[in-house]
């Protein structure tokens, strides 16, 4: 484990909060066997690629319905990059430094990312349970396996060291109040589908 920077002076300390349930959760990764660790590692660098692969079969399977399924299926990837923008903005409002900063000799399994590198929410949380919200709307059956990848997702970040509980919650509420209502509005561009199916896009929209 790196040393962790220096705090910031202007920067929230969020320890305050569920610090004590935050150590618990990382003294409990240290306990566990190494393969278990390195999974969780793993899963949390890099699972976010999992949404795109579910966003992709969202999409295919939204073709061979009717165009505001498609209009949905569509919007999924633009909502869950919105609410990474929006994450983004309450980021820098905030400014809380990461926990591995605020409680500097808890044990981590990830590097403690640099100061300015802010903790509340987490991206990774919003991006998971964004597209995770928006994809209940497009297929239930996939959606709920995005569900259950994002709570994994948001588990993760708190289990490696990088983030406490509250600022997963946080993230999960972001995610889902962004991506949710965006692609519930979607099918209002159902017209704009059902005429793209007659131009050369028709292979990328389907028929129903």
């Amino acid at each position: 484990m790196t040393p962790a920077p220096a705090p910031s002076l202007l920067a929230f300390d969020g320890s305050g909060i569920d610090g004590g349930l935050y150590t618990d959760v990382t003294d409990a990764a240290h306990r566990t066997p190494h393969w278990l660790d390195h999974a969780v590692l793993l899963w949390s660098d890099y699972g976010l690629a999992v949404f795109a692969v579910l966003m992709l079969a969202g999409w295919w399977a939204a073709r061979r319905r009717g165009a505001a399924d498609t209009a949905r299926a569509l919007a999924v990837p633009v909502a869950t990059v919105l609410a990474y923008g929006v994450n983004s903005v309450v980021k820098a409002l905030v400014a809380e430094d990461r926990p591995c900063i605020s409680l500097p000799h808890t044990p981590t399994l990830e590097a403690c990312p640099g100061a300015g590198d802010w903790s509340f929410p987490s991206n990774h949380t919003v991006v998971a349970f964004a597209a995770a919200a928006a994809l209940l709307v497009v297929d239930r059956r996939i959606g709920a396996v995005a569900v259950l990848a994002a709570v994994a997702m948001g588990a993760s970040r708190v289990w490696i060291g990088v983030h406490y509980p509250h600022d997963v919650l946080a993230g999960a509420l972001v995610g889902v109040a962004v991506g949710l209502p965006l692609t519930l509005a979607a099918r209002r561009a159902a017209p704009l589908v059902e005429r793209a199916r007659g131009t050369a896009l028709a292979p990328l929209l389907g028929t129903p």
